[in-house]
């Protein structure tokens, strides 16, 4: 699995620390910034092409960090194709890949302890969609809505 990550000042730090955990999970991860802490960055400028990889299929899955995770949401699902949700807990780390496709994950990094915010990304990257007609339908009318 290809990861994208993106982070702004806010969630730099711990962008820099799963990047490196990931990679010895053996995943390629693509970054796409912030390279270095500026904190005058704006998470737009960051997460933004994030999804548009996630959504052209550049790369599989994305991971997105901002100070408390809900910009980088924000800005995320404003590109068309890239379903990403601000995760708190496990249950919403599984149930949105597996119910809703979800191809992003959001974190804060100013909220998210270092512990949670692994273990949350773990989940995310071990589920899978499920698929069934219902999940399917949902998905079709949300794409209806980015048209």
């Amino acid at each position: 699995m290809r990861l994208g990550i993106a982070a702004d000042h806010g969630g730099f730090e711990l962008k820099e620390q799963m990047k490196e955990d990931l990679k010895t999970l053996g995943r390629e991860v693509v970054d796409y910034g912030a390279h270095e802490y500026v904190p005058t960055d704006d998470f737009p400028d960051l997460v933004v092409p994030l999804a548009q990889a996630v959504a052209q299929g550049e790369v599989d899955r994305g991971i997105a960090f901002c100070g408390s995770g809900v910009g980088a949401c924000v800005a995320v699902n404003k590109v068309p194709g890239a379903r990403g949700a601000l995760i708190t807990d496990p249950y919403s780390a599984r149930q949105g890949v597996e119910d809703d496709d979800m191809n992003i994950i959001c974190l804060g990094g100013r909220v998210t302890c270092y512990a949670l915010a692994w273990e949350l990304i773990q989940i995310f990257l071990r589920a899978s969609f499920k698929g069934s007609e219902r999940f399917k339908r949902r998905l079709g009318k949300i794409k209806a809505l980015e048209r």
